[in-house]
């Protein structure tokens, strides 16, 4: 009984949602056209981060190698894009990576994909608005921060920022009314904004070709030291406050969070409570928190979501086709006498019988990308951590590092071999499976090198969000309730509030 309880409770875990024809489907507004989503993207990227932090990291951390901060930090952003192109290819959805993760590698990973996108969105929009809040505060001469010190100091040192910032908590609650409001307002504001952001920047661009003296370029060794150092913080401020609450209407839709968050105004047909819950605690973070401490715990978050989505594309690209599948079946059940069951033998990873994926080479394409992840895991810590024994030639570690490097190549030899989907898509990430391998290895490797502080209040936060979903979630999820379970509400409802109509939703 023991076993078979076990058993049940594992495959909960990994229970995948198929790809259905309705999934495109949505009752969110779909009112963005082309020049809006640039905007938001564009915006998105060019926030505080370029006008505060890039400026901090080459000051305090990574000096005139800053610009190999940035390259960096572009090719783990392209990596991860050219995946994320694949899935939304695949899985036209509100989701994004948690949706993606939910029709691969199951229910549990695509719970922390989605806990984790929810974490570097909230984080991202606090940090944005504190390094604003900063840049007010020193254009004016520091007045509100002296005043705030003066008399209302918080005295938590390493845990909370050293006075409560009422200027970023006013700015975040402003922008979380605007949303409230529906989706094309806010990005006629982003359009606006975005384009003073790259005048600005072209001005910026055009002074320091005039005004720039090419002495500050020239790197020492210790420049080099210290540019990985800096690559996380000029990588952060990915995130923004648009998608936000429609990952978290996403994962309350499936019922992995509550089905409050998901209800729907009925005229600007936004995910009205995820906003609102979203904003409001994210203006919490910026209230409370420091801006590198933010910005440090958003890296992880969104380096995480970026591995995740590269090892899902790796996986189901390799994954028999659902038509497929079905037509199968079909057959197996006219037939009086079954097919034989695949057999795994040691020539057949290296050489598969068939030219189009099983569900034999699915399983092993699955295994793989699983032990392929943790190997990588292990090598950026090695890498990161142990980095000066390896550099002084210390056999051991170097061992280790060749013992871990022909693993990985071996099994990534593996996968390649496996016949991959001939689905048709708009786009396909190239040079499978090397190009996603590449990106799980740099995003692992950048986290690998934050701080012992920010990984125990990472730790926090999937502690949090795993309570959520085994208390809420495992027993809530549309999944369960397509198992057999007492049947619960599909769809939370759409309610109305004075708002103006921004837009018709998409049928």
């Amino acid at each position: 009984m023991l076993w078979k309880a076990l058993r049940r409770f594992g495959r909960k875990l990994v229970r995948r949602r198929s790809l259905e024809l309705g999934m495109a489907e949505s009752r969110l507004a779909r009112c963005l056209n082309t020049l809006d989503l640039v905007a938001l993207g564009v915006g998105s990227t060019l926030g505080a981060g370029v006008y505060v932090l890039a400026g901090e990291v080459a000051k305090d951390k990574a000096g005139p190698s800053i610009v190999i901060c940035f390259l960096v930090a572009a090719l783990s952003s392209v990596l991860a894009g050219l995946c994320y192109a694949e899935f939304g290819a695949r899985v036209p959805r509100s989701g994004s990576a948690y949706l993606y993760s939910y029709v691969t590698v199951g229910e549990l990973w695509a719970f922390t994909t989605g806990w984790n996108l929810i974490l570097s969105y909230v984080i991202g929009t606090a940090s944005v608005a504190r390094a604003w809040s900063s840049a007010f505060d020193n254009l004016i001469g520091n007045h509100i921060s002296q005043a705030l010190q003066g008399s209302i100091s918080l005295n938590v040192p390493h845990i909370l920022a050293e006075y409560p910032d009422f200027f970023a908590l006013g700015l975040v609650l402003l922008l979380t009314a605007l949303l409230a409001l529906g989706a094309s307002e806010s990005a006629l504001v982003t359009k606006v904004f975005t384009a003073v952001n790259l005048l600005v920047l072209g001005f910026v661009i055009v002074s320091g070709f005039i005004k720039g003296d090419l002495h500050n370029w020239k790197l020492t060794e210790k420049d080099y030291e210290l540019a990985m150092a800096g690559v996380n913080d000029t990588s952060s401020l990915l995130g923004s406050m648009f998608p936000m609450p429609r990952v978290i209407y996403a994962m309350a839709e499936d019922g992995l969070l509550f089905r409050v968050l998901a209800q729907i105004h009925s005229d600007t047909h936004t995910p009205i409570v995820a906003t609102v819950v979203s904003g409001v605690i994210a203006a919490l973070m910026a209230f409370l928190f420091e801006l590198t401490d933010l910005v440090d715990l958003m890296s992880i978050g969104t380096l995480l979501a970026y591995s995740l989505v590269s090892i899902c594309v790796l996986i189901l690209r390799y994954q028999p086709d659902p038509e497929m599948k079905n037509e199968e079946d079909d057959l197996e059940l006219q037939e009086e006498t079954p097919p034989e069951a695949e057999k795994l033998t040691i020539q057949g990873l290296f050489c598969p019988r068939n030219s189009i994926p099983s569900p034999l080479s699915g399983q092993v394409v699955y295994v793989c990308s699983s032990l392929l992840a943790l190997l990588v895991s292990v090598l950026c810590l090695v890498l990161a951590q142990w980095s000066v024994p390896l550099l002084s030639g210390e056999l051991v570690w170097i061992a280790v590092v060749v013992v871990l490097l022909t693993l990985i190549t071996g099994i990534t030899g593996v996968i390649w071999r496996q016949p991959q989907s001939s689905t048709p898509l708009h786009f396909k990430v190239p040079a499978l499976p090397l190009l996603p391998l590449l990106s799980i290895f740099v995003n692992i490797y950048l986290m690998m090198q934050m701080t012992a502080g920010t990984w125990a209040r990472f730790g926090v936060w999937m502690l949090i969000g795993f309570v959520i979903y085994f208390g809420y979630g495992i027993r809530h999820s549309l999944e369960e309730v397509k198992g057999g379970q007492p049947p619960l509400k599909s769809r939370a409802p759409t309610i109305g509030l004075d708002l103006s109509r921004s837009c018709t939703p998409s049928i």
